[in-house]
């Protein structure tokens, strides 16, 4: 892993007004490798979603900075800023895929190139190499409804790639797959860190999803409460690591002083 790729500061986000005031997100401070994948778990509205949507220029935050590799992108939820944050530095992939199902394969992953005006030939070399990066050579023309589950999630991290971006983020990217596809899509995931030097901040439910990754950090209540390396965890056997994982999680949940940390 190599130089910071991205630093959080008193990162906050508030929905309402007065009495009204939910605190989604609770002037976070986070900060990631080059080339690292960072695992974000916790419960339902710990804010670990919302981060996500404030890195990915969905939402701006009510209070704090965000600066991705050299640039300080603290406005970046104005336009024209947003639009060329979201296309050049970030990459997204949902949990359902979000794929445009009149569109084949191969135009679904083309399309954020298409949409930045760059040259057809250009599109045409960068869309076969993605393509090919994550396995679909052979089924570039086929549109969603003819291709499963687990491809449809290929296509979509070939789509959120093209334009090889700082960081990839992922909400919930094998929620919606079965264990076998899940685990293609991780060893794709992983494959992508290998290949491109893609660095990568996915949020999961799912502990054993979460032995993939370098680094877990966990929320409740918009706050990182805990967080440690691949390296606290001993032994390479995913499932044992898993349970360690989801012990780390249950404590932090059931701990009602995690709420004053």
């Amino acid at each position: 892993m190599g130089n910071s790729i991205l630093a959080v500061r008193n990162l906050a986000k508030v929905y309402g007004q007065d009495d009204n005031q939910v605190v989604a997100l609770d002037h976070v401070d986070l900060d990631m490798s080059a080339g690292e994948i960072v695992m974000l778990m916790g419960p339902s509205g710990s804010g670990k979603t919302t981060l996500l949507q404030l890195l990915g220029g969905l939402e701006p935050p009510t209070e704090g900075k965000i600066k991705v590799k050299d640039g300080e992108w603290q406005n970046f939820y104005r336009e024209p800023e947003v639009s060329h944050y979201r296309r050049d530095m970030i990459g997204f992939v949902f949990q359902f895929f979000n794929l445009i199902s009149a569109l084949t394969a191969e135009e679904n992953v083309a399309l954020p190139l298409i949409l930045a005006g760059q040259p057809k030939k250009k599109i045409n070399a960068l869309t076969e190499e993605m393509l090919h990066l994550v396995g679909l050579s052979e089924r570039s023309k086929h549109r969603p409804t003819e291709l499963s589950g687990g491809q449809q999630q290929r296509v979509a991290i070939a789509r959120a790639l093209i334009n090889k971006p700082a960081i990839l983020l992922a909400d919930e990217p094998t929620g919606n797959l079965d264990s076998r596809n899940s685990a293609d899509i991780l060893d794709l995931l992983l494959s992508m860190r290998e290949k491109l030097g893609q660095s990568m901040l996915i949020v999961t439910h799912d502990p054993y999803v979460a032995t993939y990754g370098d680094r877990v950090v966990l929320f409740r209540d918009g706050r990182i409460v805990d967080e440690y390396g691949a390296k606290n965890i001993v032994g390479e056997d995913r499932s044992a690591r898993s349970l360690y994982i989801m012990e780390r999680l249950q404590a932090i949940t059931n701990d009602p002083r995690s709420k004053q940390m």
